[in-house]
């Protein structure tokens, strides 16, 4: 594959439209598995942009995330032949992607991490909670990414929860990806993804309390 990731600062065009019923991706896989050049520049135009923003939401270091990126589709370039087409072309690489971003994440020097029990609620020995430490606030974490003037700010206290916390975070609730999907991916149990899930959205909200928190009825 001789394209860069230059090549993908635009997507490009629309693909001539085709019969109902039939796989407008067909073509385009049916020419990357003959090993056709051209073919894989197509998809880095058509994919690369996408998928260097999944990277950058790994990664958080531009660097690192075009790296993954070139990485990923070496990684597709290598490997279509085996892509079965049970899923479609563009979900394939994201699946890969993100693969290629956990894995450099795990190979960066671990750095200290807090410790999240202290944003967590506590509960009594009968099972009901006794207190939570943060008030009511109001917005999902993807509602609140969506907003400019408070990106940053929940960017940075997703970037404090401890690694594994925070893959599970990206995978499901900013990834979207399902929970069997990610359990394949870290490596753990579905159940595990679920507990990690809550836990991490738990201690999220207690990190961004002071700048979300609603304000007081009066």
């Amino acid at each position: 594959m001789t394209g860069g990731l230059e090549s993908f600062a635009m997507p490009e065009a629309g693909l001539p439209s085709r019969p109902a019923g039939s796989d407008p991706e067909a073509p385009l896989l049916a020419e990357l598995r003959r090993g056709d050049e051209a073919a894989f520049e197509k998809l880095v135009r058509k994919e690369g942009a996408r998928l260097l923003s999944v990277a950058r939401r790994f990664l958080r270091n531009e660097e690192d995330a075009r790296d993954a990126v070139q990485e990923a589709f070496l990684s597709a370039y290598r490997s279509i032949g085996k892509f079965e087409g049970g899923s479609r072309l563009s979900t394939w690489l994201h699946r890969i992607a993100v693969n290629a971003c956990l894995m450099r994440l795990r190979s960066r020097q671990r750095r200290p991490e807090d410790s999240i029990e202290e944003l967590l609620p506590t509960f009594a020995e009968d099972g009901h909670q006794v207190a939570h430490p943060t008030p009511e606030w109001e917005g999902s974490a993807e509602e609140l990414l969506a907003r400019r003037e408070t990106c940053e700010t929940v960017r940075g206290a997703i970037d404090r929860l401890p690694n594994g916390y925070r893959e599970i975070l990206l995978l499901r609730d900013i990834e979207e990806i399902s929970t069997e999907e990610a359990a394949r991916i870290v490596g753990i149990t579905e159940n595990a993804v679920k507990i990690r899930l809550h836990r991490a959205r738990q201690a999220l909200r207690g990190l961004l309390e002071p700048q979300f928190r609603k304000a007081p009825a009066w």
